[in-house]
């Protein structure tokens, strides 16, 4: 197991401005997001996607060097799951668009009688040259059209010829052996059984020892925490297994039939929500555990309890599959009607207020303590009664007879940009045992990388060479690409001048580097208005630094995304709007046009979370 372990003593609180860490997510919450809404703000990463195996097998695709820039133009029209709907360019700050004056002008000329061809002063003579010319014309644009329409599904980026693609996903397919890569999350209230009930599902598949669990079921004796013995294969740190929780973030790997999972166990309680957002940052889908005993969900969910805010972080940055893992169902008896309870009132939540679609949602009942429908199916009667594949739902959120590893296995692939210029985000680094050289850990968020290459590290502008590439100090790798999260042994690099929260780059294609930007942001949990010069702390994938509102630019039309307003006075409670943001010192950025992976940001003040947004414009770079 790996730990983002904080070597560097990076403050995690958000205590710049003398926050409250204990201050709740739902204390003072008055806004609740509307499905429509919530559509608006949030990024589908799954519609219209194929997965890579697919994408080898389909050779009807065939590139034109001469279509690119059109064919590029196509995909940013069509494409339609931008967060905030930022492709389609809704306003404008100066004047009002072209684009529906000259469609409105279009419909009335339609709507008119048509003239005479005898009556048009400038009509030119259809020629044989002229008739094939449009012939050829129209061919060429349906093409285009047609071959947008794949890359569109596939989330290629035409900006690279074929014979490169075709070698690099013939690489990562060798690299997943066929199959998909998964970062995911386990998230939900403290006390909810998640190291628990993840150590229990390893320990089932095999990836933790005999010898291991009974070292750890001795040990945990000791200090009076016997049920703690499972949560120990996640929690390794001392301080974690003596207070009995989560703090920091824990990652592992483990494959199943279909997918290599990367597992990020999040923390629950409330004072270590950076933590978390540190974790969310990374996976592409989440395991949302609920305590199922009677008073212990409605504390969890109802009483300002973490289970709202999790779920609202997670929709936020971009994660749209959400298994919701029933646990301690033992302790109910396997109550048919809790189950049914519990799953009213969450899918309602998470459906109408945080914007979860049903068929994304998946409900399942276990117990992590008793080891019950994780990796196999339960063979409990009081479950299987009623919980089985003949079983039909009113909810398509509940498909009878499936354990949590069924669940995890149905998720959808997440697209990759391998083909993009290298990024990996740094969440951990450490000086290696055995040689000179440091290792770098996080997640390669873009491109690919082999050992052996040059790498810049920004904001630093330390420059050092790869010298290998491993998964948990033990898998070594040729080669690691985009969604992989690995360790990086790098030399001639110093340690003292690169922190968390940086980025290692291709030396040719280097990150904007800059402290100031311009995002659009969703307000959905203000205790006072913002204005200009407002006190917010920036967390973005591994770095959360101190920041101010420094301009509100604009503020927009939830519906249209138009602007209603320039220069408003204020902001609150959900209003949409384009801010800029101004930060303390120099930060790795990049637009979420360019990398969806990268271009989203959470803000925090006073200990909640009040905004989520994404990069729109990098108002000033700082020279590297």
């Amino acid at each position: 197991m790996s730990r983002h372990r904080n070597l560097r003593k990076v403050s995690l609180a958000d205590d710049d401005y003398g926050d409250d860490l204990s201050q709740s997510f739902d204390e003072n919450y008055s806004y609740a997001i509307s499905p429509g809404t919530t559509d608006m703000y949030m990024y589908k990463r799954n519609a219209q996607q194929q997965s890579i195996s697919e994408f080898i097998k389909d050779s009807s695709i065939q590139e034109e060097e001469t279509d690119i820039k059109e064919t590029d133009k196509a995909l940013n029209q069509k494409d339609e799951d931008f967060m905030f709907q930022m492709d389609k360019e809704p306003f404008n700050l100066k004047s009002e668009p072209k684009q529906p004056e000259v469609r409105q002008t279009k419909k009335m000329s339609e709507s008119q009688p048509s003239t005479p061809k005898s009556q048009k002063t400038q009509s030119k003579p259809s020629t044989p040259v002229v008739q094939a010319k449009a012939k050829a014309n129209s061919t060429q644009k349906s093409q285009i059209s047609k071959q947008t329409a794949q890359l569109s599904e596939l989330r290629i980026s035409p900006t690279i010829d074929s014979a490169a693609r075709e070698k690099l996903l013939k690489q990562y397919g060798e690299h997943t052996a066929g199959k998909d890569v998964l970062n995911l999350i386990v998230i939900g209230h403290v006390d909810s059984g998640k190291s628990t009930l993840m150590g229990h599902m390893l320990y089932q598949m095999g990836q933790v020892s005999d010898k291991q669990l009974h070292r750890y079921k001795q040990d945990s004796q000791k200090m009076g925490k016997s049920s703690f013995a499972y949560a120990w294969v996640l929690d390794e740190t001392e301080e974690e297994r003596s207070r009995g929780i989560t703090i920091d973030v824990a990652q592992t790997k483990f494959e199943t039939d279909k997918k290599i999972i990367y597992l990020l166990d999040a923390p629950g309680h409330k004072d270590f929500i950076p933590n978390m957002i540190t974790g969310a940052t990374q996976a592409d889908s989440a395991i949302l555990v609920i305590n199922s005993v009677t008073g212990e969900f409605e504390t969890g969910f109802d009483l300002g309890g973490q289970t709202r805010e999790h779920s609202l972080l997670v929709k936020s940055l971009g994660i749209n599959q959400l298994i919701v893992a029933v646990n301690k169902m033992d302790m109910c008896d396997w109550s048919e009607s809790r189950f049914l309870e519990i799953h009213k009132k969450l899918s309602n939540f998470l459906i109408k207020q945080v914007g979860f679609k049903e068929p994304d949602l998946m409900f399942v009942p276990c117990s992590g303590l008793q080891g019950e429908n994780l990796s196999k199916k339960c063979a409990d009667e009081k479950l299987t009664c009623w919980y089985n594949e003949k079983k039909t739902f009113d909810s398509k959120s509940i498909k009878g007879g499936l354990s949590l590893l069924d669940c995890v296995n149905k998720l959808k692939p997440q697209e990759r940009s391998i083909d993009k210029p290298f990024r990996f985000c740094i969440s951990d680094i450490y000086k290696s045992a055995q040689t000179a050289n440091i290792s770098i850990v996080g997640k390669c968020e873009a491109g690919t990388l082999k050992q052996g290459d040059k790498i810049i590290i920004v904001p630093a502008n330390e420059s050092g060479l790869v010298k290998s590439i491993s998964i948990n100090d033990e898998m070594s790798l040729p080669m690691c690409f985009a969604g992989d999260s690995v360790t990086l042994n790098v030399a001639n690099v110093d340690i003292n001048n690169i922190s968390i929260g940086n980025f290692v780059c291709d030396t040719q294609s280097v990150m904007p580097v800059t402290d100031r930007i311009r995002g659009r942001i969703i307000l959905f949990n203000l205790s006072i208005p913002v204005t200009n010069g407002f006190p917010i702390v920036f967390h973005y994938k591994s770095l959360n630094e101190s920041a101010s509102i420094k301009k509100l630019v604009s503020q927009l039309d939830k519906s249209s995304g138009e602007v209603v307003k320039d220069k408003p006075r204020v902001l609150n409670n959900g209003h949409s709007a384009i801010v800029e943001i101004k930060l303390n010192k120099p930060i790795c950025v990049e637009l979420y046009q360019n990398y969806r992976e990268l271009g989203r940001f959470m803000l925090r003040y006073n200990g909640v979370t009040i905004a989520a947004g994404q990069i729109t414009e990098i108002v000033q770079k700082t020279k590297n």
